[in-house]
């Protein structure tokens, strides 16, 4: 047998005091172990509780003692469970959220038309338009046969969707209805605003023709706000429920489908690896075009600080000394200059001085003030994203990480704000001049197991490169050391005493009438600029490269200024081992121009 009483109730009226009526009648509940939600408004109440019979009837007594709630009349129904999880008494702008100034149904409201008189009408065939006032989820359980049906999914959008309706339905008969009328309160007064002339709501709503009525010209069941989901024409629970991920009321037909994956997916939100990740991936790149579309965050002037550690080598040298030490391709007249305009700071926030004597592992901090960074290219093309990697078509002039001028203005700070909160690591670097790919990890976890593919060479890069020269032949490759320290403007050079062993391969593609070619380069190493370098040895320079000129010569910059000629130099094609699915997987980036 059913042990637990169900009502649901409103009413319009003018209810003042609610802070303490609202903590009045949640102690009161609470003590009759009545659970459910009552929601106050100034104009009025909106009910769904369960209980014991007897405690229902003792929560309408203590409503109806209230002024204006004398006449509040609830509907009934009975299931063998408590529907509802806790009691909940909110305090509301509205009783039903409908966003539309000047309506009151505590004044004023469409006439009600009784369930037994719409049954009649329904019967004698009398011509008369249906219309659900619900959201388009409720209606997929169930509505009058033959109604008309609004594409809403909240009942602010009633508006807009009625100033759809074709017009000669102002003229016509039209009756309303919803789960149990509150929402043509409503509905039907703004109607009749919008030049409806002849509305009607259904009183009591789609329950109380139930009720009365039964299932007579109605298909299906009705959706009910509780954990019953849906009710039949005997006000029965039925065997519907609601979809965990989407929350869709589904059919008991619904629940056989192949694509109902209980706690995970229903027909209505189940999607394909394939459209996930075309859906995750046109949401990544809305939120990084809307990042784009503002001015860069390095180009409104800021105060910017660096830490700086001394290392072992700078044990008890000048400060000065220690800063040529570890930059070295900054002069010392730089660094003195910087030191006497306060640039630098100790742990206490006092200057350091120039000839201050350092030791290893202390910290400093240089500040950086009122400072504006260079334009960069900021077009980052977003080629493909799934939970483990993204994969990033990047521009060029543009950094990856803080350095030197730039901070903000980077791949790196440009893909946390677009990601925020998670924080984006690339698992190998491009130069700043350099455009293509690049392979980011979503998570620490899969960035270990990505970044080491790179360090062990495990990574197969096809880069597409335009020099200055026609190779004589089509295959040829450099294996000449590159050194590891930096050099003018942070370039570097052929080291046979020093250097690190590097390797690339390369293939021509054309040699092309103004004296360039375009060539494939695979370098099987991978140190800082070893493309550059290597064609830079051979006598082919790279097309566009300011810091390694013909003739052997060496250029005063390395990052180029977004008007500058490109780099041609271009991240063409990678293969690495996916780190979530352990399979062998390329990428591809589309050819630029002057490819």
């Amino acid at each position: 047998m059913p042990s637990f009483t169900n009502i649901a109730a409103y009413l319009f009226a003018n209810l003042t005091d609610l802070k303490s009526l609202r903590e009045s009648l949640l102690a009161d509940c609470k003590t009759w172990n009545l659970k459910g939600t009552i929601l106050l408004a100034p104009e009025g109440i909106n009910l769904f509780i369960a209980g014991s019979a007897e405690n229902i009837e003792n929560l309408l007594t203590r409503l109806r003692d209230i002024p204006g709630l004398e006449t509040l009349s609830p509907k009934y129904s009975l299931s063998d469970h408590q529907p509802f999880n806790r009691m909940l008494v909110r305090l509301k702008k509205e009783i039903i959220s409908f966003g539309v100034e000047g309506i009151n149904p505590a004044q004023r409201t469409s006439p009600k038309l009784s369930p037994k008189q719409l049954k009649a009408w329904l019967d004698e065939g009398k011509p008369v338009t249906l219309l659900d006032t619900r959201n388009d989820y409720e209606v997929k359980l169930g509505t009058f046969k033959n109604a008309h049906i609004l594409p809403i999914d909240h009942f602010r959008e009633f508006p807009e969707a009625v100033r759809q309706l074709p017009e000669e339905l102002k003229h016509q008969p039209i009756v309303m209805f919803c789960t149990g009328g509150i929402r043509c309160e409503k509905a039907g007064p703004f109607m009749e605003r919008e030049g409806f002339t002849d509305i009607h709501q259904l009183d009591g709503g789609i329950l109380k023709y139930f009720e009365d009525c039964g299932g007579d010209h109605y298909d299906g069941e009705c959706f009910v706000f509780d954990q019953r989901v849906g009710v039949d024409p005997a006000l029965r629970e039925t065997s519907s429920a609601v979809c965990f991920a989407c929350q869709s009321p589904l059919t008991e037909e619904e629940h056989s489908d192949p694509r109902y994956i209980p706690g995970q997916s229903c027909p209505y939100c189940y999607r394909t690896s394939e459209q996930q990740l075309t859906e995750t991936l046109a949401a990544s790149r809305a939120r990084l075009a809307d990042l784009l579309s503002k001015p860069l965050p390095g180009s409104t002037p800021y105060d910017n600080s660096r830490p700086l550690n001394i290392p072992e080598s700078c044990d008890s040298l000048p400060f000065v000394d220690a800063l040529v030490t570890i930059f070295p391709h900054i002069s010392r007249d730089e660094w003195r200059r910087l030191c006497a305009e306060d640039a630098f700071l100790d742990t206490n926030g006092h200057p350091v001085a120039a000839d201050h004597i350092v030791h290893a592992g202390e910290r400093y901090v240089r500040m950086q003030r009122n400072l504006t960074e260079p334009d960069i290219n900021a077009a980052i093309e977003l080629l493909y994203e799934d939970e483990a990697i993204l994969v990033i078509n990047k521009p060029a002039p543009l950094p990856m990480h803080p350095a030197g001028r730039f901070n903000r203005n980077t791949l790196q700070h440009l893909l946390n704000l677009a990601y925020d909160p998670r924080k984006i690591r690339a698992a190998h670097r491009l130069d700043a001049n350099t455009t293509g790919l690049v392979i980011c990890t979503l998570t620490r976890h899969f960035a270990n197991l990505l970044q080491p593919q790179f360090e062990r060479g495990e990574v197969e890069k096809i880069y597409l490169t335009r020099v200055q020269g026609h190779p004589p032949t089509d295959h040829f490759f450099s294996d000449q050391p590159i050194s590891d320290e930096p050099g003018l403007a942070g370039s570097r050079t052929i080291d046979h005493l020093n250097g690190l062993p590097a390797r690339t391969e390369f293939t021509v593609i054309s040699r092309d009438p103004d004296g360039t070619a375009l060539l494939e380069a695979r370098p099987i190493t991978g140190r800082t600029n070893q493309i550059r370098v290597h064609l830079w040895h051979l006598g082919f320079p790279i097309v566009g490269d300011q810091a390694y000129l013909p003739n052997h010569q060496n250029g005063p910059t390395q990052t180029l200024d977004t008007e500058a000629p490109p780099l041609c130099l271009h991240a063409s094609r990678m293969t690495f081992t996916h780190p979530l699915t352990q399979q062998r997987q390329t990428f591809e980036a589309p050819r630029p121009m002057w490819a």
